[in-house]
Order: C-alpha cells, then sequence, then structure tokens
C-alpha cells in the first residue's frame, strides 16, 4: 500500500495540494474524533534466556532480579522475512504541543550529576523558578514504593494544572518494583503487574490521543528522564534538542531516513508488522526504508530507528539529524544498570539520538509495550514533541522509560514562519478588503494512512491470556 502523507502549511510560498492530498487530510480529519483502536498483539513469548518476574505480594515492591546472560541474536540477516499487512492506526490530529511553559523540571540535590544536567537545561530552555523542583532522593536504580509516594507527592505539590509534564533531570532511579517511574508518575503505581509483568498493563488513554494538555484533559502527568551516559553526554543532547526545535519543518532541506529495521531473532522482530511501507512520503521530504540491521551504520540524515534487538551493532555516532529518535525492542532497555547484558536506551542516546524508550521489567513481546512506529512517525511529523510522540505510540506504558530531551520538535513550525504567514494573509486581506483568516501554520494537517492493498487490517483486541516469560 502507499501511505499518503500531507505537509503542514510550512512556509507562504508551499505548493497547492493535491486533490488525493486533500482527501487525504479529510479523511484523517473525520477519523480523528473516532477512538483509537487497539492494535494486534501475539501471544506474549518470553524472550530466549528470560525468566519469569518474581512474585511480590501488594505490600513489597521487588527489585529487578538478576537472569541469565541472554544469546545474542545475529543481525546479518540475508533477506527480510514475509511481513503481514501493517496494521493502520487512524492518525490523530493533534492540538498543538507543548511548550516550554508546560513542563516542570525535576533535579535530584544529591545526584551531582542532576544538579549539572538541570542547571544546563534550565538556561538552555529558559525555564523559571516556578518550574524547577530540588529535592533529595536516592540514587540506586529502583525506589521503594515509600520513596516513590514521596516523589510524586512533592511534584504534585509543586505543580499544579498547568504543568503538563515533568523532566526528571536523572538517569536513575528509574523504576519503582516492575513498574517505570514514569509509568507510576503517569498511570499509578501498579502493585499487582510485578505478580506477573508479562501480562497486560494498565492502558493509557493518551494512546493516539489528540490533546496537548495530557494532565489537565486526562489526568496524565507525564515525563522523561535526561538521562545520558555522562554530564558532557547530557549537554550534548539538550542542546540537540533545542537545535532540532523547527529545523524540518521548511521544505527548502534534504530528506531525511527513516529506518525501520528486520533482524532474525524472531522474539524481538514482532514489530515489523506494524512497519508502514518503503518508499518517500509525498511532499514531507521523508524517505522510509525496511531494510535490513547491517545497512544502519551507512544510513545518512537518520530521523528515526525502530528495530529489535538483544544487544545494538552499529558505530557511535550515526548520522543522526537533531531530534533523531531511535529505540529497540528488547527486555531490558529501560534498565541501564550494566549487569543485564543488554543494550539500553543510553547506547542510543551516545549514538547521536535525542529521544528513546525501553522497558525496565521483563514485558514479554506484547506490541502494545513499545512503540508503534507509525503513530510515533505520524505525531512527530504534524510537530509534535519527543516527549508526546513516544508517549502517544505507547499503549501499555506502565513498564516504560522514556528517555531524552522532551521538547525537541524537528517538525514544528517555527515562530518566524509563523509570523510570515499570518503578515502575508494580512497583507491579502487588507488588498482584497475581506477581514484576516487565521493561519494554523503552527498545526499541520494529520498524514494519512490508508488500508493496506493485498488485504484489510484487522486490527485484534489485546491477548486476554498471556504466557508468562
Amino acid at each position: 500500500m502507499a501511505m499518503a502523507m500531507a505537509a503542514g502549511a510550512a512556509s507562504t510560498q508551499a505548493a497547492e495540494l493535491k486533490p488525493e492530498v486533500v482527501d487525504a487530510i479529510r479523511r484523517a480529519a473525520e477519523a480523528a474524533s473516532a477512538p483509537a483502536p487497539r492494535y494486534p498483539v501475539l501471544p506474549a513469548a518470553p524472550f530466549a534466556g528470560s525468566a519469569a518476574a518474581p512474585a511480590a505480594s501488594p505490600s513489597a515492591v521487588p527489585a529487578p532480579a538478576a537472569r541469565p546472560a541472554e544469546r545474542p541474536a545475529s543481525n546479518l540477516l540475508p533477506a527480510p522475512p514475509p511481513r503481514s499487512p501493517p496494521a493502520s492506526v487512524p492518525p490523530t490530529r493533534i492540538q498543538g504541543r507543548l511548550q516550554v511553559a508546560d513542563i516542570g523540571l525535576v533535579i535530584n540535590t544529591a545526584d551531582p550529576y542532576s544538579v549539572a544536567v538541570g542547571e544546563h537545561y534550565i538556561r538552555r530552555r529558559g525555564l523559571s523558578r516556578n518550574q524547577v523542583l530540588r529535592l533529595a532522593l536516592p540514587t540506586a536504580s529502583t525506589l521503594t514504593l515509600e520513596e516513590f509516594e514521596h516523589l510524586r507527592g512533592r511534584i504534585d505539590l509543586r505543580f499544579g494544572r498547568k504543568t503538563q509534564a515533568v523532566v526528571l533531570a536523572w538517569a536513575q532511579p528509574y523504576a519503582v518494583g516492575c513498574n517505570s517511574i514514569g509509568g507510576a508518575l503517569a498511570l499509578g503505581y501498579d502493585a499487582a503487574l510485578c505478580e506477573n509483568s508479562c501480562k497486560p498493563s494498565r492502558p493509557s488513554k493518551y494512546f493516539n490521543a489528540a490533546t496537548a494538555r495530557p494532565y489537565a484533559d486526562l489526568g496524565m502527568r507525564l515525563s522523561m528522564h535526561l538521562a545520558a551516559p555522562s554530564i558532557e553526554a547530557a549537554r550534548e543532547l539538550i542542546d540537540r534538542g533545542a537545535l532540532a526545535d523547527g529545523s524540518l519543518a521548511l521544505r527548502d532541506r534534504q530528506p531525511v531516513s527513516v529506518m525501520l529495521l528486520t533482524s532474525n531473532d524472531a522474539a524481538r522482530a514482532v514489530r515489523t508488522q506494524l512497519y508502514p511501507p518503503a518508499g518517500p512520503l509525498p511532499g514531507l521530504g521523508v524517505n522510509v526504508r525496511v531494510e535490513p540491521s547491517l545497512v544502519l551504520p551507512a544510513a545518512r540524515r537518520v530521523l528515526m530507528v525502530s528495530t529489535g534487538a538483544v544487544r545494538l551493532d552499529f558505530p557511535s555516532p550515526l548520522d543522526w539529524v537533531p531530534g533523531g529518535l531511535g529505540d529497540h525492542l528488547t527486555s531490558y532497555g529501560g534498565a541501564i544498570d550494566p549487569w543485564h547484558g543488554q543494550s539500553t536506551v543510553m547506547e542510543w542516546i551516545a549514538s547521536g539520538a535525542t529521544a528513546s524508550h525501553g522497558t525496565v521489567s521483563e514485558p514479554c513481546n506484547h506490541l502494545q509495550k513499545f512503540p508503534h512506529p507509525q503513530v510515533l512517525l505520524l505525531h512527530y511529523l504534524q510537530g509534535a514533541t519527543a516527549l508526546e510522540a513516544y508517549w502517544k505510540s505507547v499503549a501499555w506504558p506502565q513498564q516504560a522509560m522514556f528517555v531524552g530531551e522532551p521538547l525537541a520538535a524537528p517538525f514544528a513550525v517555527p515562530a518566524w514562519a509563523q509570523a510570515a504567514a499570518e503578515a502575508a494573509a494580512a497583507s491579502a486581506a487588507a488588498a482584497s478588503g475581506q477581514p484576516p483568516v487565521a493561519v494554523p501554520v503552527a498545526a499541520p494537517p494529520a498524514p494519512a494512512v490508508p488500508p493496506a492493498t493485498n488485504g484489510p487490517a484487522s486490527p485484534l483486541p489485546p491477548s486476554s491470556a498471556p504466557a508468562p516469560g
């Protein structure tokens, strides 16, 4: 099938939209009011070498258990396996995006990394004093339930309904029991999940949502960690995020690549059924490539990478554009402790990515627990921030850790372009004697994903009895 997408009015000299593009926009707008469908899930299978999550009583919060090292999976795949038709998720037209004033920053005063990185973020993004919370936390990977409730209480006390998301200026802690800190902040702590972390987890009302006010509209306080291998790497991450803003919104630029990678690791390659077809996205300067993992090091101007692997095998840095998103489906991509023996979100950030995602406890390969590639890409192309695009792409984020510079928005129309468009509209209205018309340059149309041509997509409800792993 062909994925038709419409570009936003990024400049006053944009070409007139073709009729088929206008029709795609109309269909997307009609779909925007419909509830987001669930997408297919395989019977949950444990990853090779995984052990089941330890049992826990509701009053006890278990720490992550050590487990055997996994057998590395080769990424040298001669040819991609046959893929099922992509499961179409009607894209939602976003209603604005998060701005600097919508976020709060949390700094752990007991962690020198957090203090240094937090101060750099304040300066780079121009945060006010009221947007910063300083408190002392343990620097271990996992908080106790009591420590987490202290953190959540301080966040709620400091930030009101105006603060839609919080930026956590640290790499650790990242979990409370089997829950990620981000999942527990947004959805509440789920003790029952820790009895079997392979079970379906709480659904997110924010999945494929239109709103840019997740806390005010949905009661979900989103978060993202400013996590990097070092203080200097974190400062570079923050600078990449700021540099990304509006950098891909205009048409006079070189194309960027979306790398959707295949491998012969069957358990971790389940997202290939959600990949859109390869090819250029008309009018957007984006080229989708569905190829074996071994081609990634040679890719140029990379915007997004989606893959599944125990360990990543690519040089650092990759040729990322500012604002690049990269993640791999595996058990412990969000658990940055080296003893897990897997690549983590830290390797994506070290390679030059601006944001990433990983799970902090054994999720099994439920598709809903990982970013949906189409939803991630389609929201990002509309001008959503990295934090919004990633959170909107994960249907069950209870175990998800999101890292990166949250406000990076390469497809958001720059303020000067918005002002130029409004000035041109006002000038045209004055010349014609008509009242000026608002120009919604900052809200590009939702790209549309038509049904697969080789068979209708039939999203299935989640499995009710997944196999433990």
